[in-house]
């Protein structure tokens, strides 16, 4: 399960409306909703057609989350079939239990891309696919992992990306400092009791700990906020001008994000990395999404096999 995003230019501004009219994006009543988020869909439009005129046309979400699942598949062996259902653009939810009840499983298990829970990402993507299976008549035993902040096979295929970067820095002399981003969260969102920041936290501090890196000067910031409500801080562009300020090489790591998309690939590889060059950061290094790296997938793989036997997850 993940996000989605728009596989054309066209549509753009639908996907922004399917994100907008989710109820745990606005929570209001339907008829307040849907005619708010076309209006916020209709202003937010220019900029992200912006942004993915700049990714060439489309997002490569569902391209890396296919790989994603195949690697998956692979991993935990004959028997099983990985599908890939998006919340908020094709495949969506309706299409792949279509599809999942066609091949007619003995189990499903829902695996959300969100390592860290948030009722607008994690609990969004399971409450939409609970409505589309009970639609097509699915009714075998599902298990449903909820959330990974600290696995082991994460935490390692993160800070096994990390660590040549940081050596590089070291190399150079530079004094360093490692940013732990994610995606923001209104703060109001947080105050209804949404975990996500604190399982963010979670995550930063258990890389940190593999890393075992002495006197890591490292923080968490969280990027992509839109629209006027105040979101959870530290930014990332705040953190950025600061480095610039402080005059310490970045070394900046998505931790939210297990794939590259739109907020990796144009947000921080072109327009923080423009921004730092402004700030006047000595150094700009990004570290790649954990992607297909063996030791994530096998991370998968295990709370798959763990949600199968009945452990919680």
């Amino acid at each position: 399960m993940n996000l989605g995003g728009p596989d054309s230019l066209a549509a753009v501004k639908p996907f922004l409306v399917n994100l907008f009219s989710d109820p745990a994006i606005i929570g209001l009543p339907g008829f307040l909703r849907l005619p708010l988020a076309r209006f916020v869909a209709w202003r937010r439009a220019p900029v992200a057609h912006d942004i993915y005129v700049r990714l060439g046309g489309r997002s490569p979400l569902l391209a890396n989350t296919e790989a994603q699942a195949r690697a998956l598949e692979a991993a935990l062996g004959p028997g099983h079939r990985c599908f890939v259902t998006m919340r908020y653009w094709h495949p969506l939810g309706a299409e792949t239990a279509r599809e999942v009840a066609e091949w007619a499983p003995d189990e499903i298990v829902c695996l959300p891309l969100y390592p860290q829970y948030s009722t607008t990402t994690t609990a969004s993507s399971l409450a939409a696919w609970q409505s589309a299976a009970a639609q097509q008549g699915l009714t075998r035993p599902t298990h449903m992992i909820r959330c990974y902040p600290c696995e082991q096979g994460l935490v390692e295929a993160i800070a096994g990306l990390v660590r040549p970067a940081l050596e590089a820095v070291s190399s150079s002399g530079k004094p360093s400092r490692l940013l732990l981003t994610a995606h923001g969260l209104p703060k109001k969102i947080v105050r209804r009791g949404d975990p996500y920041p604190d399982q963010v936290g979670r995550t930063a501090a258990a890389v940190v700990g593999a890393l075992g890196w002495a006197g890591l000067d490292w923080r968490v910031c969280y990027q992509s906020r839109v629209g006027p409500l105040e979101w959870i801080g530290p930014y990332t562009d705040e953190e950025i001008r600061r480095a610039g300020k402080d005059g310490v090489a970045l070394v900046v790591v998505p931790i939210s994000f297990v794939s590259e998309h739109s907020e990796t690939l144009v947000e921080l590889d072109l327009d923080y990395r423009r921004l730092a060059e402004i700030a006047g950061v000595p150094s700009y290094r990004r570290v790649a999404t954990v992607g297909v790296d063996r030791s994530f997938i096998g991370s998968l793989a295990t709370l798959v096999n763990r949600a199968l036997a009945g452990s919680v997850v």
